[in-house]
């Protein structure tokens, strides 16, 4: 990790997880899953977050396949851009937007982004670096559409945080369930505090767990 100039909260540089892997090894339910799964290959997408939420709201409650065909529609609009900006999906018409595919609220919602990084409340990746992880999240869920889920998955996947553990996603509580060998998925509280243990590595924590829950469904990793 890097501490970046003046009041810059700590990102991670470059993904290089080892660190993080030899410290959740420490604990006896991540070990297997380390040795079984591997070396963690997160690595973030270096795209603005005003881009990121625009296709994580594409995406919500559709396949993913469906969702990469509504986007390619929505960027073939824009010819010559590698992605629409804020004021170019503010001056397309609602029929247009509607013709590719997206629903009534997710127009609602794009738009809203759009109008929010216009206005600068969606900050750009240098601007998210002078933010804490609760400061983003406290300011981008007051998007439509945008819930605090979707702003850690901009936080780890985007941003590249560390330390982020979404708590409420189904995969992460289902992955622990498996490793931990339980009958039952822990409530988001209760996970939260078994990863307060995990920190400042709750990112990978959540990726190894998403992995573990992957792998369980194909029969790959059985809790030790």
């Amino acid at each position: 990790m890097s501490d970046m100039a003046g009041d810059s909260v700590k990102i991670v540089s470059s993904p290089g997880w080892a660190k993080a892997e030899r410290a959740l090894r420490r604990d006896p339910v991540f070990r297997p899953i380390i040795k079984a799964i591997g070396p963690c290959t997160l690595e973030p997408v270096q795209r603005e977050p005003y881009e990121a939420l625009v296709r994580a709201i594409a995406h919500q409650q559709v396949h993913g396949r469906a969702a990469e065909a509504i986007l390619g529609r929505f960027l073939a609009l824009h010819p010559g851009q590698a992605f629409p900006s804020p004021e170019a999906v503010l001056a397309m018409e609602v029929t247009a937007m509607r013709g590719c595919g997206f629903s009534q609220s997710k127009v609602a919602a794009i738009r809203d982004i759009a109008e929010k990084a216009a206005g600068g409340l969606v900050p750009t990746r240098e601007g998210c670096a002078r933010l804490e992880d609760a400061a983003l999240i406290e300011r981008l869920v007051a998007i439509r559409g945008v819930g605090r889920w979707t702003v850690e998955m901009l936080l780890i996947f985007t941003l590249g945080r560390p330390d982020v553990l979404p708590v409420d996603d189904f995969g992460v509580r289902e992955g622990w369930k498996v490793a931990a060998g339980l009958e039952v998925q822990p409530k988001p509280k209760e996970l939260a505090e078994l990863g307060q243990a995990w920190a400042p590595w709750r990112s990978i924590a959540a990726w190894y767990l998403w992995r573990a829950a992957d792998a369980a469904k194909a029969s790959r990793f059985k809790p030790q």
